[in-house]
């Protein structure tokens, strides 16, 4: 499925600069910021503003075609996978990574067994990463 029916989808009109970056956030794993988003996109899309940038996200979130991340208290970043996943923040690099997990817990079959519904789960974990551990012991 291409960008264009991948909004289409999740009922999303459209446009230049939606598809740009829906297409960044498919394409690009590093889970960006507003900010990183706008950088990569204002050269193609002159006229593309960080506002815009901004209510694009918000609509796409709204809408179910990606994830607001808030693991760094400092920033927001975004995701265009929404399948279900946990996130690893390493504190020394700053990356965070996808890390599958299974959606069915303990805790998630308990509330449903008890009438709660779940819309959302947030799973984050933080330490150092496997090539931030592996530079420090080289020093």
């Amino acid at each position: 499925m291409n960008v264009y029916e991948y909004l289409l989808s999740y009922n999303i009109k459209p446009s230049v600069q939606r598809i740009a970056i829906m297409d960044y956030l498919l394409k690009h794993k590093t889970h960006p910021c507003i900010d990183e988003i706008y950088l990569a996109l204002c050269k193609e899309i002159p006229t593309l503003s960080k506002t815009t940038v901004y209510n694009t996200l918000k609509l796409f979130i709204e809408h179910g075609a990606a994830k607001m991340l808030t693991i760094d208290e400092r920033n927001a970043c975004f995701d265009g996978e929404i399948s279900a996943h946990a996130h690893f923040q390493c504190k020394v690099c700053g990356k965070i990574y996808d890390v599958p997990y299974k959606e069915e817990t303990e805790e998630v079959k308990t509330l449903e067994d008890k009438g709660f519904i779940i819309n959302e789960t947030h799973r984050y974990y933080k330490g150092v990463c496997s090539e931030c551990v592996a530079k420090s012991s080289k020093n």
